[in-house]
């Protein structure tokens, strides 16, 4: 799923977290030297490490945010990963900062609870991290793959009731194989063009709701992107697991040059 907080394709959120976790594991260095053996100059960098962490991580997580309310699939593992990975790191944060509750203002001189609490949110961090790694490489948020022949990413938003009928594309404007997210009167929908026409179904994989447009599709069969599920879209039946429930498809006309869909019921499925 493409990032909406990207330069030229590259997502904000992946690049920016290096630094509030480089800061974290570097006040808690610091910091630690400096309470042990008294050395004055490693807890003031330590201090000012945990600032930088605090600050770089409330800047980190502004495209986070972004990409969690505009692109994770709702009603998904990858929805509920991203939650996590949010709220870790969230409290990571607040650790590093409940770390100067323990410090002496005039000196900076670090407290043992400074030295604990850093240590905790350094953990916290890690966590987060893995959790922030899962949604890439296993969840694919934020990577834009879809080039070649499966075309560059394409996303719509519809404003329309349901029942009624909308244009939802120009009759060339995708090619065989190709598919487009659609956002209509509360629900993603792919519509994709197929041997036979256009076709359109249900975005979210029945298995642990990944993003079907997001897969792959041949022989009028998507492929979910994230373990593997396949469904006819024709008819919406699983063609091979680990999915066991089939996805709705929507009826989809051609007049002209417009591609036309009948707009469902509002409402993620």
């Amino acid at each position: 799923m493409r990032s909406k907080a990207q330069i030229k394709g590259h997502p904000l959120h992946p690049i920016m977290v290096a630094f509030p976790i480089a800061f974290l594991f570097g006040a808690l260095g610091f910091d630690a030297a400096g309470w042990a053996g008294g050395w004055a100059s490693a807890w003031t960098t330590g201090g000012y490490l945990s600032l930088a962490a605090v600050a770089s991580g409330l800047a980190a997580a502004l495209p986070g945010l972004v990409d969690y309310l505009a692109v994770v699939p709702p009603a998904s593992s990858a929805r509920s990963r991203a939650t996590y990975h949010m709220v870790v790191n969230g409290a990571a944060l607040a650790a590093c900062a409940a770390g100067w509750l323990f410090r002496d203002l005039d000196s900076w001189r670090p407290g043992v609870g400074t030295v604990v609490v850093d240590a905790a949110s350094v953990l916290m961090g890690t966590l987060g991290g893995w959790l922030g790694g899962t949604l890439v490489y296993r969840n694919q948020i934020g990577v834009d793959h879809r080039y070649a022949g499966a075309g560059k990413w394409r996303e719509q938003t519809i404003d329309a009731a349901a029942g009624t009928e909308v244009t939802v594309a120009r009759a060339d404007e995708l090619k065989l194989n190709q598919m487009k997210l659609l956002h209509v009167a509360g629900r993603r929908l792919v519509l994709a063009r197929t041997e036979t026409g256009y076709v359109a179904f249900d975005d979210r994989c029945t298995h642990r709701g990944g993003p079907l447009s997001d897969g792959t599709l041949a022989c009028g069969t998507v492929t979910c992107p994230w373990h593997g599920s396949q469904f006819e879209i024709d008819k919406g039946t699983v063609r091979s697991g680990p999915a066991e429930q089939r996805i709705s498809t929507y009826a989809v006309r051609t007049a002209g040059d417009q591609v036309l869909l009948q707009v469902p019921p509002s409402g993620n499925p």
